[in-house]
């Protein structure tokens, strides 16, 4: 029966603490946008085109000497 004596203002704390992350975490907007995430995996890369080019661009360079100037800007 002691026990119990301890638990129940623990839990009261942890559910104190629960709900003021809660909240927390809802004034932050992290609640905001739920299927952006999940709809994110049907959209397309934006910038696939631009990629490439830049791609071809950098492999281009490096075959003719020049690959020191647009490695700085080569995306990773």
């Amino acid at each position: 029966m002691d026990v119990v004596f301890g638990l129940i203002p623990m839990m009261l704390f942890f559910g104190f603490l629960v709900v003021v992350v809660f909240i927390w975490m809802a004034k932050s907007g992290q609640f905001d946008d739920l299927d952006g995430a999940a709809n994110s995996i049907f959209m397309d890369d934006e910038f696939d085109e631009e990629l490439k080019k830049k791609n071809a661009e950098v492999n281009s360079a490096e075959a003719s000497g020049h690959s020191k100037e647009l490695k700085e800007d080569k995306p990773s």
